[in-house]
């Protein structure tokens, strides 16, 4: 089983969110998504996410920019960076993807919300951006609407954040292989899937 935690303001969990789905179903294994505000993780533990951002080391910045590009020319991805509105607000987004999980629409929308703000630069923190976001993933906006606004809903997507927190995560993505074992960061995808080969009985 993979536990893939996320956000959807992040780049690199937007390139994770496509290279580790083929990785399980190559080894038949399950992905639990637990959508995050890496935000809350950011405030409470690792602020010095923060300080970097203050205080950029231009050298390493300008790395990260081509690296980025990198791994999405890799992946086979469009990537803008950096957007127009960074860091971005995305406790609306994940809250809709806490509530169409139930609806089986989680992932069209995550990928439709990851592909319209680091894709086409779009802002998802903004209704109208997010009401064309349900349109693509097939979701009615007024479901959505009204389902983001329950308490059970912000309840869950602080829980989930909370959770990750308390196994010893401290950003997105952080993904579990069956249980304990965490990574951090898409770049670990090759260790993840060598965690799923060793992971396969013998003869699978």
């Amino acid at each position: 089983m993979i536990e893939f935690y996320f956000d959807c303001s992040s780049p690199w969990t937007y390139l994770a969110f496509h290279t580790i789905p083929p990785i399980a179903e190559e080894f038949g294994a399950k992905i639990v998504w637990k959508p995050i505000l890496v935000g809350g993780i950011f405030n409470t533990i690792n602020p010095s996410v923060y300080a970097s951002r203050e205080h950029p080391v231009p050298a390493k910045a300008a790395y990260m920019l081509k690296d980025l590009g990198d791994w999405a020319r890799h992946a086979g991805l469009a990537i803008r960076m950096p957007p127009s509105v960074f860091p971005v607000n995305s406790v609306k987004a994940m809250r809709g993807c806490i509530l169409l999980e139930a609806h089986g629409k989680l992932v069209d929308f995550a990928r439709a919300t990851f592909e319209a703000y680091w894709g086409r630069d779009e802002d998802i923190s903004k209704d109208e951006v997010l009401e064309r976001v349900c349109g693509r993933a097939g979701v009615d906006p007024s479901i959505f609407f009204e389902g983001i606004a329950r308490a059970e809903i912000k309840d869950r997507l602080r829980e989930n954040t909370d959770e990750l927190m308390a196994r010893g995560g401290f950003g997105s993505p952080t993904i579990f292989v069956n249980g304990n074992d965490m990574y951090f960061g898409n770049d670990r995808a090759p260790l993840i899937r060598t965690a799923l080969q060793t992971a396969r009985p013998t003869g699978a």
